[in-house]
């Protein structure tokens, strides 16, 4: 499994916005820059933040603003955010297994309960950290970097 560039763009996002948002307008294109991608990726992930009640985007001078403390956005709340199936179960099953055939047929009986063990622990590590994290991180790297 592999989790799509969303996410990290979207971890991006909110740790450039905390770290300019005092002095800088927050925007698109502002955060494209940062992150060296097109500002319509940035925009469409900056609008599935939004859904997810993560940021406030304020159009013309306004820029985007977070909606809560960074070390209260897990990394769950942003896997659910921008991946797009994040909604379904991780594992996806082939649609059509042989019901006439003895493998096929039970298939799913022997494989659904452990494929959601590992969802389940997955959730729960995500959940388990948050963007706060990644943002002290940032800030130790750049004052050991002076």
């Amino acid at each position: 499994m592999q989790i799509s560039t969303k996410f990290t763009i979207a971890v991006h996002i909110l740790a450039a916005t905390k770290y300019f948002g005092e002095d800088h307008k927050i925007t698109s294109q502002f955060l494209a820059a940062s992150i060296g991608s097109n500002p319509v990726i940035v925009r469409n992930i900056m609008l599935q933040l939004q859904s997810a009640g993560l940021i406030e985007v304020k159009r013309g001078p306004g820029g985007i603003t977070i909606t809560r403390p960074l070390s209260e956005i897990t990394f769950l709340d942003i896997y659910n955010a921008v991946e797009t199936n994040s909604d379904e179960n991780m594992f996806r099953f082939h649609e059509n297994p042989n019901p006439a055939c003895p493998v096929g047929r039970n298939i799913h009986t022997a494989l659904d309960a452990s494929l959601q063990e590992i969802q389940n622990a997955f959730e729960k590590e995500l959940a388990s950290h948050n963007v706060g994290e990644v943002y002290d991180n940032i800030i130790t790297a750049i004052k050991s970097a002076s």
